[in-house]
Order: C-alpha cells, then structure tokens, then sequence
C-alpha cells in the first residue's frame, strides 16, 4: 500500500545560509513569486518513490505548473520571489515510512545558485485505523489532537510530530504506546496559567523517541483514532526538548 507519502512540499534555496533578506524571507511565507521564464512541457507520468530501505513504489507526478501554483498563492502586490525556470530532479523528505528520496520539480530563483526544491509526486490516500478514538470529550490535559508528521528520523527512532495546545498552559507532551504493527501516539497539555486567556489552538514541534525503528508500522493519533496525516500545523514555535 503506498502509505505515507508527503503532500507536496519542498525546502528553499541553500545558497548563502538560505533566502536573504527580509523581503525574500516575506514573499516566502506568503508565497508571493513571479514567473518571467517558461515551464517545461511534460507529458504526465508516474515517478519512482524510494526509502532507504529499499522498497519503493510508483506514485503519478505532479505536474510542473501544479507544483509551481503550490507555490505562488499570494496573487497580490508585495516582495516577491522570481523563477525563471524548472527542471525536473529529486530531493530527499520525510515520510510516515521514514526518510525517501522522491521525484522533484527544481525552480531556478533570480539571484541564487541553488535551486528551490518541490515534491512532484501526489500523497498518498491515509490508510483505515486499526484503532478506535478516544473521545472527543476529554480534558486537553488528558487528550488533545496532533497538527501532523513533521518528520522521521534518518534511523527510525524518533518522531517529530506537531502538538496541539492553547494559550493558558506550559505547551504539549506526547507519549507513545509501540506495538508490532502501530505507534499509537497520546498528546495532551501541561501545566495551566492564570489570567486571561486567548481562543487560538497553537501548535508546537514537539520530538518524541522510540524504543525501536518505525520500519513499516503506522503512526496512529489516540485522540482521533486514524493515521497521522504527513504535514505541519500552519504555524509552529521551535521545538521542545
């Protein structure tokens, strides 16, 4: 089952420590860009998807003026970032299966050596729970909802996953029950404040260690009872240790 593919993403240039200066770094987060050059002509296809452990699979790619929509969704005056060309490549990302190496689309940017990297292949369908939600119900420090999969380690130890927590508390912990065929993952708050407090749900980086590697097993929300979709929450702090 192809399992555990990212949706499209990608990573910026590298050239000179990454975008420089502040109206890159603000057309980049709200996705301003400018095309003077012309995308290539592709036919659709497919695209050879590979993990470190040497499975693979066959995923269709995603169009060159798709992946490039994923990133110009300003559509509004501002700072903006210009491509002037793409070509097809690949790039290494996390998946719910561990580190792959993928097929990608490679924007070049006016002013940088390196190229800016998109996943050219389309995510996978999540598979059905082999587990049951908690509850909807229960206490946020008992239970609360995970934001994503933001990545697998290189070894298959560790999770990042992106937690959920409100403005009134010390931030979220998440704990793993391992079995052979799933890491079912509990997340909740800690800690409470006093004073008034905001309405926003907040999201946080948080790393969590496992006994052993991931390998093929799927990573399960308790709170929600399903897979846990590959993806970071909108907006996240730095991670906790």
């Amino acid at each position: 089952m192809a399992r555990g593919l990212p949706p499209p993403g990608g990573n910026g240039p590298v050239a000179g420590g990454g975008l420089r200066g502040e109206a890159d770094k603000r057309a980049w987060d709200i996705g301003n860009f400018d095309l003077t050059g012309k995308l290539p002509g592709i036919e659709p296809g497919s695209g050879r998807v590979t993990w470190e452990s040497g499975s693979s699979l066959t995923a269709p790619l995603l169009q060159v003026d798709q992946a490039y929509r994923t990133l110009d969704h300003a559509g509004g005056p501002g700072p903006g970032l210009t491509v002037t060309a793409a070509r097809p490549g690949d790039m290494k990302v996390s998946t719910g299966r561990g580190p792959a190496t993928v097929p990608a689309w490679l924007f070049t940017l006016d002013g940088y050596d390196s190229p800016l990297k998109r996943a050219a292949v389309n995510p996978s369908r999540l598979p059905a729970s082999s587990i049951e939600p908690l509850g909807q119900d229960v206490p946020t420090d008992v239970l609360a909802p995970l934001g994503g999969l933001a990545e697998t380690a290189q070894d298959g130890r560790s999770l990042t996953v992106v937690a959920t927590h409100g403005s009134c508390d010390d931030g979220p912990a998440v704990k793993a029950l391992e079995t052979n065929r799933s890491v079912v993952l509990s997340a909740s708050t800690t800690g409470s404040e006093d004073g008034p407090c905001t309405g926003e749900l907040r999201g946080e980086k948080v790393p969590v260690e496992l006994d052993r590697p991931l390998g093929e097993r799927i990573v399960l929300d308790a709170f929600t009872g399903r897979p846990v979709p590959y993806g970071e929450w909108p907006v996240t702090a730095q991670s906790r240790s």
